[in-house]
């Protein structure tokens, strides 16, 4: 049995954790094969978005403790190593050329709420419970404060990360853990929809042009962001599919993108 499964299908590279027995727990091959599958999908010419899902009742419970207590044995040099691969992980989704949709069919706990958060969109059924455990077994969340605080703001992350609490579905679309809450039946059905309306609808090199700057200005300060945001503007208006969009809209025919 594959711990990460990988298939293609109408543009869509559908990446799915599949070790539901361990629920779905991150382990070092998980993590390696995830890596590998996520690289593969983003270097695919036919693939225009990602979806990450999982197998199971969980979409991931974290870090599997067992793998957790053996890495205690460790140097801190190879525990830094360690811990370079999950944020090599989590790094490569949040900055990935294509748009990577979270669909989470159950409970995302500690690290596996990490992976949906560095997701570009995460779509989640009701019960799912979402939250940031570590500090109730002396752990931290410290690769996944990076990207929350982003996401969230200071006070919501402060609270989530400070209690180790788990909140529902809805409180997290609320503070903007979650974009969408749909009824279990329905979740797949949402992101295929929403994923084909990408797809066909919006340009592959505007979508990656978005990504990469919203990981690049929240690094810069005010005149600097708006500086890098003059060029970004400069460029994309001399790109070849701003040129076919705008010429499209102009003669009203649709754009096959």
């Amino acid at each position: 049995m594959e711990v990460i499964e990988y298939k293609i299908s109408d543009r869509i590279a559908h990446i799915t954790l599949n070790r539901p027995q361990k629920r779905n727990a991150l382990n070092k091959e998980m993590v390696s094969l995830l890596t590998q599958r996520i690289i593969e999908a983003n270097n695919h010419p036919e693939v225009k978005l990602v979806v990450l899902g999982a197998r199971g009742k969980v979409f991931s419970a974290g870090a599997d403790l067992k793998y957790l207590k053996s890495l205690q044995k460790n140097t801190y040099e190879e525990n830094i190593a360690d811990s370079g691969s999950l944020r090599d992980l989590f790094q490569l989704i949040y900055t990935l050329d294509k748009v990577v949709i979270a669909k989470v069919q159950g409970h995302a706990i500690a690290g596996g709420c990490g992976l949906a958060s560095v997701c570009d969109l995460v779509i989640s059924q009701p019960d799912a419970m979402f939250g940031y455990t570590e500090v109730r077994i002396g752990f931290v969340p410290a690769i996944v404060m990076v990207y929350l605080l982003r996401r969230l703001g200071e006070g919501s992350a402060r609270e989530l990360l400070l209690s180790g609490h788990l909140i529902d579905a809805l409180t997290a679309k609320k503070i903007g853990l979650v974009n969408r809450v749909v009824p279990s039946e329905s979740l797949d059905g949402a992101v295929a929809t929403l994923a084909k309306r990408i797809i066909e609808d919006n340009s592959e090199q505007s979508m990656k042009r978005v990504k990469t700057m919203i990981s690049k200005i929240q690094d810069l300060d005010f005149e600097a962001a708006l500086n890098y945001a003059v060029k970004q503007n400069a460029d994309a208006r001399n790109s070849e599919d701003c040129k076919k969009g705008i010429q499209a809209f102009i003669e009203k025919k649709p754009i096959k993108w």
